[in-house]
């Protein structure tokens, strides 16, 4: 699957059409699509409305991003109102929601609509100036692990060949099924590369297979230098992971 990575169908959930001034006569569209993450539904502006600047890099904000949500007035208003939202991805025209489980999208779903309407009528920007300078403090949490890697001029080649790939032929179809990625870098003693997953796709039951049969497949097969692909977690990712790992470990313990 060289050409496009599909995470499994998408459905039109619901078109919303909320009419604003009428001296303006403009009508605001958001359209609801599934992602492959049973728990996460992406929400699309149709009428040019953008929460970013075009072309942008999606921002991923949590619901205990405390210092990070004092700056960002739009997505703390979605988890005051929208109780069992855990995540965000705000993209340039979408938003990407992740929930708890437990609740039904029908409890989140009108709220978010509304919000996000009214947010894009009001012309506001989404994130305070200095939102990106606290997302980048140490204190946050955010990109704490990143490889750092020096390249002579044959390496830095291959590193921006890697990730115009990436750019081109693989964050549009990631970012179709709701979710982006993020080029951390490219080890030349290793031939590995570093990625991050964002929105639905990250905790999709079909993450590892993509990044897996489909990123690092690309990648090889355009780029020989290329020999894996690791996705770099967060912090509170990576302990997740460990606690779950030990309670397989003891379940498998206990069936002996």
């Amino acid at each position: 699957m060289l050409g496009r990575f599909s995470f499994g169908p998408k459905f039109y959930k619901s078109v919303h059409r909320t009419v604003l001034n009428p001296v303006w006569q403009r009508s605001i569209h958001i359209k609801t699509l599934t992602t492959p993450n049973e728990n996460a539904l992406k929400f699309v502006s149709t009428d040019g409305g953008l929460l970013q600047e075009k072309g942008t890099q999606s921002v991923e904000i949590k619901n205990t991003d405390e210092e990070l949500l004092k700056h960002a007035p739009f997505p703390s208003k979605v988890f005051q109102q929208c109780p069992g939202v855990e995540a965000m991805m705000i993209g340039d025209d979408f938003v990407t929601i992740n929930k708890d489980e437990l609740i039904h999208w029908n409890q989140v779903t009108p709220t978010v609509i509304d919000l996000l309407v009214q947010h894009l009528a009001s012309g506001k920007p989404t994130f305070l100036p200095d939102f990106f300078d606290v997302k980048k403090s140490s204190e946050v949490g955010y990109d704490v692990d990143i490889p750092k890697f020096e390249y002579d001029e044959d390496e830095q080649e291959i590193s921006e060949m890697i990730d115009e790939l990436i750019q081109t032929r693989i964050r549009p179809a990631i970012m179709d099924d709701g979710g982006d990625i993020q080029y951390r870098g490219w080890n030349p003693e290793t031939g590995t590369v570093y990625l991050k997953l964002q929105g639905a796709c990250k905790s999709c039951s079909s993450s590892e297979d993509t990044l897996k049969h489909g990123i690092e497949a690309m990648l090889k097969h355009y780029i020989e230098e290329v020999e894996d692909v690791v996705q770099i977690l967060d912090p509170e990712e990576k302990i997740a992971l460990a606690e779950f790992e030990k309670l397989e470990k003891k379940l498998e313990s206990s069936k002996r």
